[in-house]
């Protein structure tokens, strides 16, 4: 018997496919935090540029330069932040981090971490091969993966369309082949906006699409904070990755360059 709890234990900690389709509704009334996008600049006061990394280059051989309050890749226009990653060089001169890459986009982190509660994030992606939008969260300090990464979304250009909801730990994660997730396909996840949900509670961790849930997870496999580190608030990000392992398996078409991520709103309600 316990030869046999073992091996069921193994099969579980090794699956990814964490798929479920059950409805996802937004709570009613008002967000304890918005950003709707409406004013004539990017709020930072509510969001600030990450730039840390753009001298010695990002993780996962990103190809891309974040550039710091720059419009040509971060700005609101028509009610919307739009994130432009493009194909181009820039200059020690004018900006003394640029670490030689030939493409810059934009990354934008809350001011403010926060945890338990619902996330609803209405964006139109980016198709063009090369092209790495992501929408996730991740918290301050320590190592990854063992602080856990939440991704609400994630899609590389060269299989536009499909959109992946994936958690990440100590005992789960993409480098063991561990991660849990799910996938679902949105024909125009590139040509109309769509809302990417998660519903993050003490037990379960559930991410959906337009109100229904693609993917949930929950907090029942033994590990302790290997497999469940998700009980701090966590930074949300929306960024624009140019290449990389994964976004640029397939290469990178520069004549589909600039390719934008758009975001309508950015809504979170605290747990009541």
């Amino acid at each position: 018997m316990i030869l046999l709890i073992l091996a069921a234990q193994a099969a579980t900690l090794g699956a990814t496919n964490y798929g479920v389709d059950a409805p996802m509704p937004a709570p009613r009334g008002k967000p304890s935090f918005a950003d709707e996008f409406d004013g004539k600049a990017i709020d930072q006061t509510k969001w600030r540029f990450d730039v840390s990394r753009n001298a010695e280059g990002w993780y996962n051989n990103e190809r891309q330069y974040y550039a710091k309050d720059r419009a040509e890749n971060a700005r609101i226009e028509d009610g919307a932040l739009v994130i432009e990653a493009r194909r181009e060089k820039l200059t020690k001169t004018r900006f003394a981090d640029w670490g030689g890459q030939a493409y810059t986009s934009a990354k934008l982190v809350s001011r403010k971490p926060r945890g338990y509660g619902f996330y609803e994030v209405r964006a139109k992606l980016p198709c063009g091969r090369g092209s790495w939008p992501a929408i996730w969260l991740l918290p301050s300090g320590g190592k990854w993966p063992d602080e856990g990464e939440i991704d609400i979304m994630e899609m590389v250009g060269w299989d536009a369309g499909t959109v992946h909801a994936t958690l990440h730990s100590g005992a789960f994660n993409h480098v063991k082949g561990t991660q849990r997730g799910a996938q679902t396909k949105i024909a125009t996840a590139c040509t109309a906006y769509h809302r990417y949900q998660l519903d993050w509670r003490a037990d379960t961790i559930t991410i959906g699409v337009d109100g229904r849930a693609i993917m949930r997870v929950a907090n029942d496999q033994p590990g302790g904070k290997a497999a469940w580190p998700f009980t701090r608030p966590y930074d949300l990000i929306l960024n624009l990755a140019v290449g990389g392992d994964w976004g640029g398996q397939k290469g990178i078409d520069d004549a589909a360059f600039p390719q934008r991520m758009t975001v309508d709103y950015v809504r979170y309600w605290q747990p009541r």
